[in-house]
């Protein structure tokens, strides 16, 4: 990695590629990995979990944990110490995601919960019966890589080990006049809400429905990922339809990744989990999410993407993403 550089995206096996990168690089891990719930049949998802060394001899559940445990231990060797991890994960795997980075070496610090409500359950309705809920959210991990030595101490030698509170607060009325304190819930409007009237099962209504609407949310909220903020930068690239649990997306698309996170969203979890002019990591880069909300805070990015056709995209994204830093930069001076 060169410290020069803004954004670095490596298209690669992310266990080799991390074996590469120097230890106490990094300031921060963000990230969405797999799963283990077999998403859409995917091998990535599934085969190539259970392919590891002794994977086949493990239970599904246990190969995950096992899997997580030897991508984390690579993330703790080149996080700096005090550095902090940030995973998403599935509520059904998620125990296996929280077990398997301790077991790496972290310390777990908290769950945020990001709530939504355009989820689609994924089993059929018979008679009035189904064997599966309606997603309306997904757990967030936050743990830490051990200090070395005291927090003050961690925190002036390697800039990591605290949260950015203050970079990350809320917008609203507080003693502080700083803006409210950010907490361990997100929420996501639904489609179908409009700046007058949320739609049914909308979260941020139930949850704030006594809050005048004058008043600040007292939590934190993004929208779902927008088309023109999915396909930015992807102008040139080939559009095609896919399939998501069996159905077509209703046109076709640049940007084909089918789990794309809110930029809003990840620019939140770096503003907490980053030091300010710090490098993200993301060993599973997907369309380059990530990398995009770090461009954007001023850190500089560094992401691992095997799939080829997905790194393609993840590389316009953040060459768009990185245009607009610096003509940022450029008017601000």
């Amino acid at each position: 990695m060169k410290e020069t550089t803004d954004w670095e995206l490596f298209e690669s096996d992310t266990f080799e590629l991390l074996a590469e990168l120097p230890a106490r690089s990094v300031d921060a891990v963000v990230s969405d990995p797999p799963y283990g719930i077999g998403f859409r049949g995917e091998a990535w998802d599934s085969r190539d979990i259970r392919a590891m060394p002794g994977g086949v001899e493990l239970s599904e559940g246990e190969a995950f944990e096992r899997w997580t445990q030897r991508w984390a231990s690579e993330c703790l060797r080149v996080l700096k110490p005090g550095g902090y991890i940030v995973a998403f994960g599935a509520p059904r795997t998620f125990h296996r995601l929280a077990a398997g980075i301790e077991d790496a070496g972290f310390e777990l610090r908290d769950q945020l919960a990001w709530l939504y409500g355009s989820g689609v359950p994924k089993a059929r309705l018979h008679q009035g019966r189904s064997s599966a809920l309606k997603p309306g959210h997904e757990p967030i991990l936050l743990a830490r890589a051990p200090l070395a030595g005291t927090l003050g101490g961690n925190e002036a030698t390697w800039g990591t080990g605290r949260l950015g509170i203050d970079e990350a607060r809320l917008p609203g009325d507080s003693a502080t006049g700083k803006g409210r304190w950010p907490c361990n819930v997100t929420l996501t409007h639904p489609d179908g809400c409009l700046p007058a009237r949320c739609a049914r099962g909308c979260p941020v209504f139930l949850l704030d429905r006594s809050r005048p609407r004058s008043r600040p949310s007292r939590f934190f909220y993004c929208p779902k990922p927008s088309m023109a903020e999915r396909e930015a930068g992807c102008e040139s690239l080939p559009a095609s339809v896919i399939g998501i649990y069996g159905k077509g997306t209703s046109k076709p698309r640049r940007n084909i990744h089918p789990t794309v996170k809110p930029v809003a969203l990840m620019a939140w979890l770096i503003q907490l989990a980053c030091p300010p002019g710090g490098l993200v990591l993301d060993p599973f880069a997907g369309s380059g999410s990530t990398g995009v909300a770090a461009l954007a805070q001023q850190r500089r990015f560094v992401g691992i993407e095997r799939d080829a056709g997905y790194a393609r995209i993840a590389r316009a994204r953040l060459t768009r993403a990185a245009a607009e830093a610096s003509e940022g930069s450029r008017v601000a001076a």
